[in-house]
């Protein structure tokens, strides 16, 4: 059996890590992030690649586009998507690869519209207040599984 193949797929904003409120979200850019998910990937023998982008439709193409490329498990922090895009919800219902759904803060502590997440009824786990280390926590969750 080869290397597992996660995507690690970032919403709106999240090109913006270090600069968009750090009091919630810290100093590390997302070329951090990506350099610490890549470090951690290396150590648990899976393969990993990246996708960030502000448009919804984009980020429903990525998860398609991993159920054709044979991805074996999704890392997703949708961002504002979370709690608006049922579009997003039946992508990962269709492509039906196993997917974690990360957020650096807790929404659950913040706005009131922010406790709602409509993906997260079709994923197998949900790391929510972590920081940026929940990635590596949904990581290894994948990779084991």
């Amino acid at each position: 059996m080869g290397k597992k193949n996660i995507l690690v797929i970032n919403g709106p904003n999240m090109n913006m890590l270090g600069i968009r409120q750090p009091e919630i979200y810290g100093r590390a850019t997302y070329e951090d992030l990506k350099e610490m998910i890549s470090a951690e990937a290396e150590k648990l023998g899976v393969s990993v690649s990246f996708f960030q982008s502000n448009h919804e439709g984009a980020l429903v193409d990525a998860v398609q586009q991993a159920y054709f490329d044979k991805v074996d498990g999704i890392l997703i922090n949708p961002a504002a998507y979370t709690h608006t895009s049922v579009a997003l919800l039946d992508a990962v219902k269709a492509a039906g690869i196993p997917t974690v759904e990360i957020h650096v803060s807790d929404p659950d502590t913040r706005e009131e519209f922010r406790r709602v997440s409509y993906i997260r009824q079709a994923c197998v786990a949900t790391i929510r207040g972590h920081g940026l280390q929940g990635y590596l926590e949904g990581l290894k969750l994948l990779a084991d599984q």
